[in-house]
């Protein structure tokens, strides 16, 4: 890995960093906080009350980051992965349980501008491209953070958004997550390149490389990306992490792990252990921090859960009436269609079938 990879965790005392003792104790309970929506919700799958999700275990640091150096007006352009981020970054969480059950989006009234997660590889590049220089049309003093992955590097969305943001000053943060594998692809097939970072040359824009299993180095670097953004400079963040399960629930990780390559021990090692080791190296928490932080979550995640299962279930209907102001023939008969089914076979199997 490149020596020039930003770190504060490990390589610096707290007191040389931007930070406080209230930073990194707030960095450290989102990252306890999202860890256990990880783990509730993947339990929650497994029992059936969600159909699939996207685990996002070692990544939370990275996330919590990003999303603690974002200022209110930014936008946030979120991929399925992204739910650490959105909860740091204010979305309740029972939002994202809605989601991720194939409710539409967003039911309570927070005012978090976030698009839309996109499950589509890469498709919300382009878009927070756009909203960038929509931004700068009218001179709004806001920038766009567009999260992925390093597969979606392989995209053509991809390197369309980096030309247009390089080539129109679009204030746009590129925030690549390269956990080291795009589903089961490592990351030595998926580029050539010496690194995802690397790849904002061609673009006339600058790329850094930053730890991120590290929330500090992670924020700093995100928040200078975001100053040099909304000045009209695009910048492209590849923080390198590690995926410590599945790709998806419907992955098998074992049958592709094995010869994988040689990571360095910060970026593969649990983010919140090492996270916590050095707070409490640094004085920043005492004994008990971690356990209180986890009762909270704990708490915040069964009001989560209760206020998801309280929202009606959605009528099959509504599944297509946000796509068009007029549906075509086809889109009306596909609607007509999965009215019948629930019709026919009753609400049971509706629920087993979403």
């Amino acid at each position: 890995m490149s020596d020039d990879v930003t770190r504060v965790v490990g390589e610096r005392d707290l007191d040389a960093t931007r930070f406080d003792a209230d930073d990194a104790r707030a960095a450290l309970r989102d990252v306890v906080r999202t860890r256990r929506f990880d783990e509730r919700a993947l339990a929650l799958q497994r029992r059936g009350w969600m159909s699939g999700y996207p685990p996002f275990e070692g990544q939370e640091a990275a996330q919590v980051g990003a999303a603690h150096a974002m200022e209110a007006d930014d936008r946030l352009f979120p991929t399925y992965r992204s739910n650490a981020l959105q909860i740091a970054r204010g979305v309740p969480m029972s939002d994202v349980l809605l989601f991720r059950r194939g409710f539409p989006e967003y039911h309570s009234d927070h005012d978090v501008p976030v698009f839309p997660q996109a499950v589509p590889i890469a498709s919300q590049i382009p878009h927070a491209v756009g909203a960038g220089m929509a931004a700068s049309h009218r001179d709004a003093d806001r920038a766009s953070l567009v999260c992925f992955g390093d597969g979606a590097t392989s995209e053509g969305d991809f390197h369309e958004g980096l030309n247009f943001a390089g080539v129109f000053d679009a204030p746009t943060v590129f925030f690549c997550e390269n956990n080291g594998w795009a589903i089961s692809l490592p990351e030595r097939r998926q580029t050539a390149s010496d690194s995802i970072a690397v790849k904002a040359d061609a673009y006339g824009i600058e790329g850094v490389q930053v730890d991120g299993n590290d929330p500090l180095a992670t924020r700093a670097v995100v928040e200078d990306a975001l100053e040099r953004a909304r000045d009209g400079d695009p910048v492209l963040v590849e923080a390198l992490t590690y995926r410590q399960g599945a790709h998806t629930t419907a992955d098998d990780p074992s049958q592709y792990r094995e010869g994988e390559p040689d990571l360095p021990e910060w970026r593969v090692r649990d983010p919140l252990d090492r996270f916590v080791e050095w707070c409490r190296g640094q004085g920043v928490v005492e004994e008990g921090f971690v356990e209180r932080a986890t009762e909270a979550a704990n708490e915040e995640l069964a009001d989560a859960v209760e206020t998801a299962e309280s929202v009606p279930r959605p009528e099959p209907e509504e599944l297509f009436d946000p796509v068009y102001g007029e549906l075509s023939p086809e889109l009306r008969r596909q609607r007509e269609a999965a009215r019948a089914v629930v019709d026919e076979h009753g609400e049971e199997t509706y629920e087993l079938e979403r």
